[in-house]
């Protein structure tokens, strides 16, 4: 019967595309890769990967198998992280990472309810974009993070929404798309995007590129001030935008569309090795419906 080390093979060179790249992938000599998927067809009685050309293709047996052989390697990870979790004890410090864009006064309010029950337990907060979250849980830096719904979440990773942020298109008073009322998105194409990014170059699946000249930062306090000096246009959550729009240097894109704000969910998500301890269950338990 098939292994979970021929799986891994099997996702990992179909994923990475070639049996080389999912020998590197998984550090393992290619000689091995190729072993386990041979063995794998074997066990299936079903040839895998068309290996006529110069990169393996799955075949129709493939691909009924891949999405079978992804489901095990999930459940496995999370068996094997379960397992490791059984006798780990409440940590005396848990780190929170918050995307930049979420209105941490809002979060700051309700902490202290995990606080009154976990009185031992050291908070540590962390600013960041939410894709450099995502890869801070990878690596279990830490084990909390709050950050705006993304289109691919990783396997290892649990979560579920807790609210929703009000987005809306910016620009400065002073800027010319102020003066005049766009009837279409085209309009924004003719003139420079401030767009936000992680530090590894990663744009949210929220932030479209839409003009052809971008200036990138990676928080929305910098997309902000160069919003108010004039640089570009962008979209930023209501709150952030707030201050600037009440003193008169920042105002909401004149649209013939008018409400075309985005409401983003933002999502807490918990490394699944640790998400059923109990004080990361009573953290998740004070975060539901905040916003």
């Amino acid at each position: 019967m098939f292994s979970i080390e021929q799986l891994q093979a099997f996702v990992a060179t179909v994923e990475a595309g070639s049996f080389s790249a999912a020998a590197r992938g998984l550090s393992k000599a290619q000689s091995v890769i190729s072993q386990h998927i041979i063995n794998l067809e074997i066990d299936c009685n079903a040839t895998l990967f068309e290996r006529t050309g110069r990169y393996p293709q799955l075949t129709e047996a493939g691909k009924q198998l891949l999405p079978q052989a992804k489901a095990v390697l999930n459940q496995h990870q999370r068996l094997t992280n379960s397992a490791l979790a059984l006798n780990e004890k409440t940590p005396t410090e848990i780190t929170i990472a918050l995307d930049e864009g979420i209105p941490f006064k809002t979060i700051a309010s309700i902490i202290s309810k995990l606080q009154s029950k976990y009185p031992y337990v050291s908070l540590e907060f962390l600013s960041a974009s939410s894709h450099d979250i995502i890869d801070m849980l990878n690596s279990e830096k830490l084990i909390t993070g709050i950050i705006f719904s993304e289109l691919n979440i990783p396997s290892y990773l649990d979560y579920e929404c807790i609210g929703t942020v009000k987005f809306d298109l910016y620009v400065a008073k002073s800027h010319p798309l102020a003066g005049i009322r766009c009837e279409n998105m085209d309009g924004l194409r003719l003139h420079r995007q401030l767009l936000l990014r992680s530090r590894n170059t990663q744009t949210s699946s929220f932030q479209l590129k839409i003009s052809p000249e971008i200036w990138y930062a990676d928080n929305y306090f910098v997309l902000l001030e160069l919003a108010i000096q004039g640089n570009g246009w962008c979209l930023l959550p209501n709150h952030v935008a707030l201050d600037a729009v009440q003193s008169g240097e920042l105002v909401k894109l004149p649209l013939e569309f008018e409400e075309m704000g985005w409401l983003a969910n933002v999502d807490v998500l918990q490394h699944q090795r640790h998400s059923n301890q109990k004080v990361f269950k009573a953290l998740r338990s004070v975060l539901r419906g905040l916003l």
